[in-house]
């Protein structure tokens, strides 16, 4: 929705946006193919352009997220794929919608598309998201239509990348704090062992210090990202909308300097929270039963969707702090010390 509103033309917007912002449509984003995962350089989807100004797309994308399914009657797919002429690299994609059917004048479901799904992936953890091969052009092409200017699709996916990276990020906090959770209630029934002093009984086992450790170590990583992660919405709000051009500016950058930490922090601690999770439920945390490994398997695509964790670290360090030379870093690190100094004054 985000990336139609900014990049599209006015007439794709008035096609698409009524029903994805209602809901009775979805969307998917199509970058990944076989032979191009983290490195969108080897694209090699093709578009080919009709004289009804649409295009014909051929291609195969892999791991994409709710790309078939019947939760809503059509599926709008944004595509990146290179147009003829186009430079190698990333600067020749461009952005395609591709919708699962045709969209009659009056706005009613027409004919189907030529995309189709070729098999739903069987994954380790996130079981209930499905994630598709789509086939586009196996029957002659399928139409899509562009989205802004030739070349400029890469630019374009990044508002929408952006946004999934901070949601990511949220992802994991979320998975923690649920996590934390369960681990909770279940130490303060499960009883076990006697406590330190010499009970008369055993004890439920939120009393003993391991297990202390171990609760308040999720509960104090789930919520230092969680403040992180409220840090940035707020300076992202402040960027859109303060009525100072300077504090926009200013709230912009910082935000895009803390999507690569909320993305990859955030999902790095999910994984060591539900680890946690587990231990604190001891052997049943390795039953299915109690789901506290279905928070753990669930958590480890959070650190490889949208830019794995060391592609945050490439994005924090090579571009977010070498493009101003360090400012907004060492910005941000003056204030984490003034706010250091006036905890030590109280």
């Amino acid at each position: 929705i985000e990336a139609l509103l900014t990049a599209a033309s006015p007439l794709i917007q008035e096609q698409f946006l009524p029903k994805l912002v209602s809901g009775q449509w979805s969307g998917t984003m199509n970058l990944t193919e076989p032979s191009a995962g983290s490195d969108l350089a080897n694209v090699r989807t093709r578009a080919e352009r009709q004289n009804d100004q649409s295009y014909k797309i051929f291609g195969t994308k892999i791991y994409i997220t709710y790309g078939e399914h019947d939760l809503t009657e059509n599926i709008i797919h944004l595509v990146l794929a290179r147009t003829s002429h186009a430079p190698e690299g990333v600067k020749g994609l461009s952005l395609f919608v591709v919708p699962k059917f045709f969209i009659n004048p009056d706005h009613t479901i027409g004919e189907r598309n030529d995309v189709h799904c070729l098999s739903i992936e069987h994954k380790l953890g996130i079981k209930a998201s499905p994630t598709a091969v789509l086939q586009f052009g196996d029957h002659g092409g399928a139409t899509g239509y562009l989205v802004g200017d030739e070349n400029r699709g890469l630019e374009y996916m990044f508002i929408m990348m952006n946004a999934a990276r901070f949601a990511v990020g949220v992802q994991g906090i979320a998975i923690a704090q649920r996590s934390y959770q369960q681990a909770v209630s279940y130490a303060k029934e499960r009883l076990q062992s006697k406590d330190l002093t010499g009970s008369d009984g055993p004890i439920s086992i939120i009393h003993h210090p391991d297990v202390k450790r171990m609760l308040m170590t999720m509960r104090a990583t789930t919520e230092g990202c969680r403040a992180l992660a409220t840090v940035a919405a707020a300076a992202y709000d402040a960027a859109h909308h303060h009525p100072d051009a300077e504090v926009r500016k200013q709230n912009a950058l910082f935000y895009e300097f803390m999507v690569p930490l909320v993305k990859g922090y955030s999902t790095e601690m999910s994984l060591e929270v539900t680890s946690l999770g587990i231990q604190v439920h001891g052997g049943m945390g390795f039953i299915e039963e109690t789901g506290a490994a279905q928070y753990y398997r669930d958590a480890k695509i959070l650190t490889i969707y949208e830019g794995t964790t060391a592609i945050q670290a490439n994005d924090l360090v090579g571009r977010k702090t070498a493009r101003d030379g360090g400012q907004t870093a060492k910005a941000l690190a003056g204030q984490v010390e003034q706010t250091e100094n006036e905890l030590l004054t109280h």
